[in-house]
């Protein structure tokens, strides 16, 4: 530079370094404009990385609801009921509940029969039923019924176990109905003839004859229904069958209803499966067709019948185990209801 400023004269050397001066002004403010820029960029990348992130959330968030609401989809129409009805406790009308809301409701309803109509299927039939109540998957959501006793499906190592409810009534009164049922029939088919039709003696008059279409070991009826598949099961007055009847009610029904508060029942199950149930207290009140089948020709019985006598000449063992009293007038709800009913069957 000493040697530039001995070379040059004094205007050039002025109009020189007005001319660096310059370009390194010209320089600094194109750096600054770069900074500048590349800020406004890195801004730019990061609202976009932003919106980005928050459009996967929003994806994903989709993607699981979705997911979460096929799932809930999927759970409901895998749904089955078991109904393993006992005799004479309204069950005609109550399934004819479930029959009518089939098809507004979209499920299927089977029937299930077994050999003979007995309530016990062999190990077999068992292992069949199991399989298809479990694997027809066509026939699913569905809801089956039947006079057939409680079958565990975990023995079978099913893991999704069906949904099991039930109805019981006071045993006396189920016994008459029943008596009657199969000398009479019902209005529900009134032309079908009936394995004891044409006799015409009255309940009173059976219990006076001692006759065995009324003795009190057939109040027992209810208790195997819900004990299961055991032989000890059908052992009239078994305090193990009675003890086991009681744990499976407790802990495999969901529901269990009583026949002389039928709508209360129905009405739980709409709150409840309303996959299935929705609408069936309106049907109940007010459907155009009754669901109250009545077994034709029943006697009344008084005070101070033979009938009214089963009830208190029966073995205190039998009347313990079989009589409810006032805890079988509630709907029976899991653990709130369990000392409830070992105190009161």
């Amino acid at each position: 530079m000493g040697l530039l400023r001995v070379m040059m004269p004094p205007k050039l050397q002025l109009l020189a370094l007005l001319a660096f001066a310059v370009a390194m002004f010209f320089l600094e403010n194109q750096i600054q404009k770069l900074e500048e820029s590349r800020g406004k960029l890195e801004r730019a990348i990061a609202r976009h990385e932003v919106r980005e992130i928050e459009q996967r959330h929003t994806q994903d968030g989709l993607r699981e609801r979705d997911s979460s609401t096929s799932l809930l989809s999927d759970n409901e129409d895998d749904i089955v009921i078991i109904y393993n009805r006992v005799p004479k406790t309204a069950s005609t009308s109550f399934t004819n509940i479930a029959y009518d809301l089939c098809g507004k409701n979209h499920y299927h309803v089977l029937h299930i029969n077994t050999t003979k109509n007995n309530p016990v299927m062999s190990i077999q039939d068992q292992v069949r039923f199991v399989k298809n109540v479990t694997e027809w998957r066509e026939m699913k959501p569905a809801f089956y019924h039947g006079h057939v006793s409680f079958l565990d499906f975990t023995k079978f190592g099913v893991k999704r176990k069906p949904i099991y409810i039930n109805v019981i009534r006071d045993p006396i009164e189920r016994l008459v109905s029943y008596y009657y049922f199969l000398r009479f029939g019902d209005d529900y088919r009134p032309g079908l003839r009936r394995r004891k039709q044409g006799d015409k003696k009255t309940f009173d008059e059976c219990v006076s004859a001692g006759g065995s279409d009324c003795a009190p070991e057939k109040l027992w009826l209810q208790i195997p229904f819900f004990c299961g598949h055991y032989s000890e099961c059908w052992n009239v007055g078994s305090q193990w069958a009675l003890e086991q009847a009681k744990y499976n009610l407790v802990n495999e029904y969901m529901l269990v209803g009583v026949t002389e508060e039928l709508e209360d029942f129905v009405m739980m199950l709409e709150a409840a499966l309303p996959r299935f149930f929705r609408g069936a207290t309106d049907l109940y009140k007010t459907g155009k067709k009754s669901h109250l089948r009545k077994t034709s020709e029943k006697k009344p019985t008084t005070v101070h019948s033979p009938s009214a006598a089963v009830r208190e000449n029966l073995p205190k063992k039998l009347k313990r185990l079989v009589f409810h009293g006032g805890g079988g007038r509630r709907h029976l709800e899991k653990e709130k209801e369990r000392e409830r009913l070992v105190d009161s069957w």
